[in-house]
């Protein structure tokens, strides 16, 4: 296992007790001391701050425009792209089977240790501490999120390229892997101006191809004039 003042350092917290990070990493394949406790408190205090912080944010937002922002926020995806940032998955305790099916680098997981890390830092250094930690890790989602932009990925993308005159996008599911209750899906989406489809995994189907569409939609967008 890697040394985890790295880990720390990326966060810009240093731990009292670092057994409580060692178990904020550790999931429930490796051992029974696990890190889903320390999830289910990081996870209510994730959705705390994000709430809160978008509730200042956008005083004129309405609760359902605060409700998609907040969603959008903490949905496992956005939490797995941080979780990479931080070199999670580097440190994760897995099981052996966990290890040999891609445990490392699958969202639902690196996911859930980044929220038990949030539980981990509430518990080591109070509410504050983990207020400060989830909005430096959230600085550039938070500054660029906006009401007007809740429209999920496929719908964006299939807006875009009907404004384009472009076909329509193609999804396919190119694997299905892991255990029946935690499966993976690996999902192609293929846009008529691209030579190479958009590659997008994903806890569900949908899950891969709103990700997918929204790596489309990004790509398009950057090549091609929006009026």
């Amino acid at each position: 296992m890697a040394d985890l003042g790295s880990l720390e350092k990326a966060l810009d917290y240093r731990f009292s007790d670092q057994e409580l990070l060692n178990r904020a990493l550790t999931h429930r394949s490796y051992r029974r001391s696990n890190n889903e406790r320390l999830e289910y408190l990081g996870d209510s205090i994730l959705g705390f701050v994000i709430a809160e912080t978008l509730f200042h944010q956008f005083p004129r937002a309405s609760e359902g425009d605060l409700t998609k922002m907040r969603a959008r926020l903490v949905r496992g995806s956005t939490l797995a792209v941080l979780s990479r940032d931080l070199d999670v998955q580097s440190f994760l305790l897995l099981g052996e089977g966990e290890k040999k099916s891609g445990g490392f680098d699958r969202d639902s997981i690196l996911a859930d240790a980044l929220e038990a890390i949030f539980g981990a830092i509430y518990l080591d250094g109070g509410f504050r501490a983990a207020r400060t930690v989830v909005l430096n890790l959230y600085a550039n989602q938070l500054r660029d999120i906006k009401p007007v932009d809740l429209k999920d990925n496929k719908t964006r993308l299939q807006e875009i390229l009907q404004k384009s005159d472009k076909e329509l996008p193609i999804y396919e599911v190119i694997s299905q892997s892991g255990k029946p209750h935690n499966l993976v899906f690996e999902v192609s989406c293929k846009i008529d101006h691209t030579d190479s489809p958009f590659i997008a995994k994903g806890t569900s189907r949908r899950n891969a191809e709103q990700e997918a569409a929204g790596r489309a939609f990004e790509a398009f967008v950057g090549n091609v004039p929006v009026a």
